[in-house]
Formats: structure tokens, sequence, C-alpha cells
């Protein structure tokens, strides 16, 4: 990974932003909003509304005819957040793409800043930032742009597998059109489709990161799909552990050297699953526990060897407030340590 210094964006590209909603219409004002106010792009926003049964679909229809950037994409019947997603890419136009929901926003500039990395670095895939989440209030932001880090895509897509997991919340990534030439999201894959997104794009390109402000706010309400529809830390697992696999068993034909990293993502979720059912344990809660345990072995039964694997088994035989508090004090020590590094660099 390389860091470089940011240079002024000196073209002027075009990106497009879809703008899935189903039922928000009362957030597509804001999120519009933040979509147009991006200077130095030429911006083309896509709303694709999924037969919202309010007023979701008047509200893209009125801010179409009030800018010109605006187009609006109506379903008769609803086709699901997949499909919605898709049939708004189809539509763009642009040199870069952008997937913003609703219910989100992105910072102004953020579409700038991604765009200069682009144009300075073309074998560059895929651009992020940091997303931060908001309720209600939308913080300010401060825009000022520390570094670039451009990754070789196999670097960060090693990162990613050895970690297990994606460093990417959505709404402040931007794709080169290019990437989805083939395809869009994968409907096997509603609730991570953007994760296995990303690592195809690493497969293929490089990835880049805008450090230092934030590119993208995350609205969390009770109406988030992940609080909802995908809750809970098994379905995550679960769903990361199928995006791996249909990676490592689908993409990567042709490609040297990155199905060996298979087994790495099997290891690295199989230690997470150890963690959380000793964490399940700790707080009395057995049965999630168990589900915990029976996911790591079957993924991986090597995981038994694991740290968090002996300790957590270990609680099931004997008093284990002494092991546990000190993995608790480390494991919190350790999850601080990579948050900062994380916010910082993007891995």
């Amino acid at each position: 990974m390389r860091f470089h210094r940011p240079r002024p964006l000196s073209t002027t590209p075009t990106v497009s932003v879809v703008v899935p909603c189903y039922r928000y219409g009362h957030f597509l004002p804001d999120a519009v909003a933040s979509a147009l106010d991006q200077p130095g792009v030429d911006v083309e926003v896509i709303v694709v509304d999924d037969a919202s049964p309010d007023d979701s679909a008047d509200v893209a229809r009125a801010l179409a005819a009030a800018d010109p950037r605006v187009r609006v994409l109506v379903h008769e019947q609803n086709r699901g957040h997949i499909r919605t997603y898709n049939d708004g890419l189809a539509l763009a136009r642009g040199d870069y793409v952008s997937l913003l929901s609703a219910d989100d926003l992105l910072t102004p500039g953020a579409l700038t800043r991604a765009a200069a990395l682009f144009e300075a670095h073309p074998g560059v895939g895929l651009v992020y930032g940091y997303a931060r989440s908001f309720q209600e209030t939308v913080p300010v932001a401060d825009p000022r742009v520390r570094s670039w880090s451009v990754y070789p895509g196999r670097q960060w897509l090693g990162l990613a597998t050895r970690r297990g997991r994606c460093f990417i919340s959505s709404p402040e990534a931007v794709v080169r059109r290019e990437l989805l030439a083939d395809r869009g999201y994968d409907p096997r894959l509603p609730h991570s489709a953007d994760f296995a997104m990303w690592l195809r794009a690493a497969a293929r390109w490089d990835v880049a990161r805008v450090n230092g402000p934030v590119q993208a706010w995350y609205r969390v309400h009770d109406a988030n799909m992940h609080l909802t529809t995908y809750a809970g830390w098994l379905t995550d697992l679960q769903e990361r552990q199928r995006t791996f696999e249909l990676f490592f068993t689908e993409e990567v034909a042709g490609l040297a050297g990155l199905q060996a990293q298979w087994p790495v993502a099997r290891r690295a979720l199989g230690r997470e699953a150890a963690r959380r059912a000793l964490a399940a344990r700790r707080d009395g809660r057995a049965e999630e526990a168990a589900a915990y345990r029976a996911f790591a072995r079957d993924l991986q039964p090597t995981s038994e060897r694991s740290l968090a694997w002996r300790l957590e088994a270990l609680a099931g035989t004997r008093d284990p407030l002494p092991a546990a508090a000190a993995l608790r004090f480390a494991g919190r020590a350790g999850h601080h340590v990579r948050w900062r590094y994380e916010r910082r660099y993007g891995t």
C-alpha cells in the first residue's frame, strides 16, 4: 500500500448516483440534495422507487421536475432491493458510479474527492472513505483530505480475507462504470451483495481510500435492513461465509494465487464465531453460544485450536472468570487499536 499526496481535480468527470427508495420519500430530498452538492463533477441522480406504498414516487418526480440532473424510474410492482439497485445501475452513464440509499447522505465534495483520486490513478477501480453513522441531526463534516491510500487490489483482498470481513459500509463507495459492465449486484446475496462487488473489484483493480474526511453519513433508525430483515451477528457471519464461498468458487477462476485464500477466510470467520460464542456464554446466552460453536465447527474444525475457541470451551467446564477477564481486556484493547487504524487508513 502506498500513501499519496492528494491532487486537485483537473478534469470534469461525470458521476452517476443511484438512489434506491422504498418508503423513504421523507428522506429522499436530503439524499438527492447531498448527491447534487458536489462541485467540480457533473452529477446525474437516478432515483429508483420500488413501488413504495407511500408518496415516495411523487416526491421523486417533484425532485426531477425541479432539477434536470435528476431522473426517476418507478417500479409498477415491488421487485426487491437488489433488482432496484441493478435497474438503477443499468441506467448510469457516468464515468464513476455510486449507490446511495435514500436514507443516507453524501458529504459535500465527497464525489469530487473520489473522482480526483480516480483521475490521478487510472488503475483504481474502487474508491471509498470513512462513513460515519448518525441518527437525527447531521453533523458538520471537515472536508480536509490528509492523504490517499492506494492498495494493489490483491493486497486489499488479502486483508479482507484475513480479517474475514468488509471494510466498507457502502454509501462512501464509488466504482468505475467499467466494473459494472458485466453485471451488477448478485441477487443470491441480498445481505452482502455490496461486499461481493468489492471483492470482485479488488480481484481485478486497485483499491484506494480518501483518508481524513467523512465521505458519507449512514443513517441509523429502526427500519434499517441490518436491524430488521438481516439482524444478528450470526446472520452476518453466515452471509459473509456465503459471499466468500461464491467469490472463491466462481470469481477467481483463471486468477492465479487467489484460490489459496479461501481457507484463510474460513479460519477468520471461525475465529470470530468462537469469540462471539465466548461472549454469549459469558452473558448467559447459552443457546446463542451453541449456534456460534456449530457455525465455527462446520466451517473450520481447526478453529478449535484457536485461543478464543479453547477459552470458550473452558467456560463450559470450570470457572472461566480469570481467563475471560484477561481475554476481554485484551479484546477491548485490540479492538480499539484496530478501530483507530481502520478509521485512519481504511483496513
